[in-house]
């Protein structure tokens, strides 16, 4: 087991007012996996990411992540945490128009004080899968926003990271690029990473081999892929949203 989230809370307070946001959120994920997490905005799923990324702390409960409590965490090594443990792709993409595209990628590196010859190597071996080998030296005002997405999961994967959290990578993007990334995304999990994706997208969550759903801040359904095509996968989505939207929990 890679990611244990355990009977997680999240209450937030203001003014003498609290909101719910999680309860009793219970899973875990296993190394290799490719799980998405769905839900309606407000249902709680970027909160719970947060969580995950330790972005944001649990009311009550337990996040494990590779055998490390991430409430242990203080200080300074949380930054070296996310570094060396996690990588991200978020869907405005957050890469630095003052740096090229090649330091956008090596910026967590350089931040690690990795070697300029390990960085380069790392570097050589995932720009041609991911296409980006003739972006390297321009800057991200100049490329597509699909082109930028790839440089974020160039930047996300070359620390080699434990798990990989997504944050509706696609929800920028037009129908061409999205199924581009999507398709990278399968590369990189067959590859042996282990994914993490919140979305709203039918097409991105059927591409992974678990969905989760959530709702008012709880866990009230789970798909596995088995040996389902993507297009059933996206049926079979459909129905659950549908459920979740009729029923509720």
């Amino acid at each position: 087991m890679l990611l244990d989230v355990a009977n997680i809370k999240k209450v937030y307070k203001t003014k003498g007012n609290e909101t719910t946001a999680l309860q009793n959120i219970d899973f875990a994920v296993n190394e290799g996996e490719y799980v998405a997490i769905m839900g309606e905005s407000g249902s709680g799923k970027s909160t719970l990411l947060n969580i995950i990324a330790t972005f944001d702390k649990a009311t009550e409960g337990k996040v494990t992540l590779a055998g490390q409590d991430l409430a242990t965490i203080k200080g300074k090594k949380i930054a070296q945490f996310r570094r060396e443990k996690l990588g991200f792709v978020f869907q405005d993409f957050n890469v630095l128009d003052t740096f090229s595209n090649k330091d956008n990628i090596l910026l967590p590196l350089v931040l690690s004080n990795v070697p300029i010859g390990e960085m380069e190597k790392r570097l050589e071996k995932i720009a041609q899968p991911l296409g980006i080998t003739n972006l390297l030296d321009k800057f991200p005002y100049e490329i597509s926003g699909g082109q930028r997405q790839r440089v974020a999961i160039a930047r996300a994967i070359i620390t080699q990271p434990n798990l990989l959290l997504a944050d509706e990578p696609t929800g920028a993007l037009d129908s061409r690029s999205s199924e581009q990334i999507l398709n990278i995304f399968k590369q990189i999990h067959q590859s042996g990473n282990t994914i993490l994706m919140v979305t709203h997208s039918i097409p991105a969550a059927a591409s992974a081999g678990r969905v989760l759903f959530i709702k008012d801040g709880v866990v009230y359904h789970e798909l596995y892929r088995g040996e389902a095509t993507d297009q059933e996968m996206r049926e079979r989505i459909a129905e659950s949203l549908t459920m979740l939207t009729n029923r509720g929990v």
